[in-house]
Formats: C-alpha cells, structure tokens, sequence
C-alpha cells in the first residue's frame, strides 16, 4: 500500500488551485486534504489535522505566503508557488522544498513532489535507524533561521556562494545559512567534492555532463572558472574517459 503524502493547496485564484488540484489527484502519493484562499484558512487546517505538503502561493490578500513562513515554526514540508521569479532567494531563506513558477507545468510539479516524497521517506526511515547506522554518514549542522539543520555529506549536489550566505543543494531539499564557502569547503571530503569555481563547489559523483566552461548536475548548469578548468578536468575525467585501443 502506497503511503500517502496529505497535501494542502493554498491560493487565492481559483483557476490556480484548480490546476494543482489535478495534479496531486493523479499522483499515486499524493493526498489532498484541503484547499485554502489565504494563509489564515491554511493555519485553520495546519491546527485541526497533520498535513506532510503545503503549496503556497506568495502574493495573497490579507498576508503573503512569506509573511506566513515567517510568523509559523515547525511547518511541513512547503513548495512555493508564484508568478513572479523575484522571490526564490526569500523563498529558500526559509527553507522551502522548492519554488515553482506559475505557470506550472506537470513536469515541474512531478519533480518538486518527487524530492518531497523522497525527502520525506528519508527522514521517517532515518528515525528508525539505529542511532549507530546513522552515525555512520558524515554530516555537519548548520543554522538556518531558528533552528539548525542536520547535512548529510552524500546528499550534498553541489554548494553556491552567495556573498555572505552559501546555498547547500542536496537531493532531498536545499538550505541556505550565513557561512563562508571556505568553511563548508572545509568539512567535506576534498577526494569527494571539489571546488569549479570561486563561488561553487561540488560533489564530483554526481556530475552528469561536462563541458570546457560548464558542467551539468540535474537541471542545474554550473560554472567552470577558467583558473579551475585544468584541475576540474583532470580529477574528474582521469582514468574514467573510456578510450578505443
């Protein structure tokens, strides 16, 4: 029996509610507990019954989704949902799954649930894990907000600097906290994760594709600085480029 993720939409269009309705209907995972027109009726809804997703619309009457994050701790799993692009930096400041820009297609709906689902079976199998296997996969903490955030080191994609704030990508959520890249940097593993350009490092087993100036992991194209290329290309091609005798 598939275990169901119980989903909230929140919007103050009709027309939008009704578009990510039919999406989590046709997702086996997915269960829709209610729809909301503002954040009010969605705090009605967070105190009567256990939500796992909540998509929120930013710009609302009476108070925005973002003013909604910020008076409310201990939130579900949340995915935004706006027309306007101008919001993602805010949006991960509080730790959002992830941020879809309407319109929302299908595709992009099924790849923001799709890390929520295995985000979610993550964090409920760790709980039942016994505490020396989850001791066993390097991690490190860091300050998000109010509460501190435990990063698992395999989970990490890639890492971006962003002045004073570093942007950690992982496969199951992304986290942004006021650090330097140089100390992320140092709390990984250099044999695993190695440094492209002066504002990202990343995960060298999860490289897709890799060109002279740029290099793919998932949907996220990456920078190679041109003082990086000789290093990059050599610790991640070498002994693995497959050669005709």
């Amino acid at each position: 029996m598939v275990n169901k993720l119980k989903c909230v939409v929140v919007d103050d269009e009709p027309l939008a509610r009704e578009v990510l309705t039919k999406y989590v209907e046709v997702v086996d995972y997915l269960e829709l507990a209610a729809t909301c027109e503002n954040a009010l009726e969605l705090n009605q809804v967070l105190e009567s019954e256990k939500i796992d997703i909540i998509f929120l619309d930013i710009e609302m009457p009476l108070m925005t989704g973002l003013d909604f994050l910020q008076l409310k701790s201990d939130l579900p799993i949340v995915i935004l949902t706006t027309a306007f692009s101008n919001y993602a930096l805010d949006g991960f400041q509080f730790d959002v799954m992830d941020y879809l820009l309407k319109p929302i297609t299908f595709n992009r709906f099924f790849k923001a649930v799709s890390k929520a689902n295995e985000y979610y079976n993550l964090k409920n199998n760790s709980q039942g894990q016994s505490k020396e296997n989850i001791e066993e996969e390097p991690y490190f903490f860091i300050k998000c907000e109010s509460k501190y955030e435990k990063i698992f080191a395999n989970r990490i994609l890639f890492v971006k600097s962003m002045q004073n704030y570093v942007l950690i990508h992982t496969d199951v959520g992304n986290y942004m906290t006021l650090l330097p890249l140089k100390t992320v940097e140092e709390n990984l593993d250099s044999k695993e994760f190695i440094k492209v350009h002066k504002s990202y490092l990343v995960a060298i087993s999860k490289i897709e594709t890799m060109e002279s100036h740029e290099l793919l992991i998932e949907s996220h194209r990456i920078p190679i600085g041109r003082s990086f290329r000789e290093n990059v290309h050599e610790r991640v091609l070498k002994n693995k480029v497959l050669k005709k005798d």
